[in-house]
């Protein structure tokens, strides 16, 4: 059981380090907070050419979060970190976020992906921004550089938020069960 609980407390440790690895480009606030913006921008052009009808769920939705992440798997563990931002479509105001994962189960590889979360109610997204653990199993293979290879990411709904994942680059093939934790930013909002 100390082992486990070793091995556990490293993974996090790693996970939160390499959330700071993670970091977004620019010196400022306002820059770091641009070069989210452009990461968000850039994801939802790409989602929207791979899943069209994507655009009008977003556009219907009480608002949305997109996140850059990169994952590493290392045979029994797995941790990984990024940064995003939350859009609520009603008042137009953004939270900027962080998040850090951890997870136990087979693996191996490492992958930058981007995850694209759509709400269906305020609450559920006031819950998200607030509270912002999200718990879930995992079982994907991602084989990709540049523009090419291939990406098997996956489409869920989860307690009112429908989530897509897009893999940017990497090479990964994992089945493993994540703690992801999502917070607010204290130096971006």
């Amino acid at each position: 059981m100390k082992t486990y609980l070793f091995k556990l407390s490293l993974a996090l440790f790693l996970a939160i380090a390499f959330t700071g690895c993670a970091t977004n480009q620019g010196n400022t606030k306002a820059e770091k907070q641009q070069a989210i913006l452009k990461m968000k921008d850039d994801t939802l052009t790409q989602l929207f050419k791979l899943k069209p009808h994507t655009r009008a769920q977003l556009n219907s939705a009480t608002g949305y979060a997109v996140f850059s992440n990169a994952n590493v798997n290392l045979i029994l563990a797995s941790f990984g970190g990024g940064y995003g931002v939350v859009k609520n479509r009603n008042t137009g105001h953004h939270t900027y976020m962080n998040m850090g994962e951890v997870g136990l189960g087979i693996g191996l590889g490492a992958k930058d992906f981007r995850i694209v979360m759509v709400f269906d109610s305020i609450d559920v997204m006031d819950q998200f921004i607030n509270q912002g653990w999200v718990f879930g199993g995992q079982a994907d293979a991602a084989a990709k550089a540049s523009d090419k290879g291939a990406a098997v990411g996956g489409e869920a709904v989860v307690n009112g938020i429908t989530v897509y994942q897009i893999t940017e680059t990497g090479l990964a093939l994992q089945a493993t069960v994540k703690g992801t934790k999502f917070w607010k930013s204290s130096e971006l909002n």
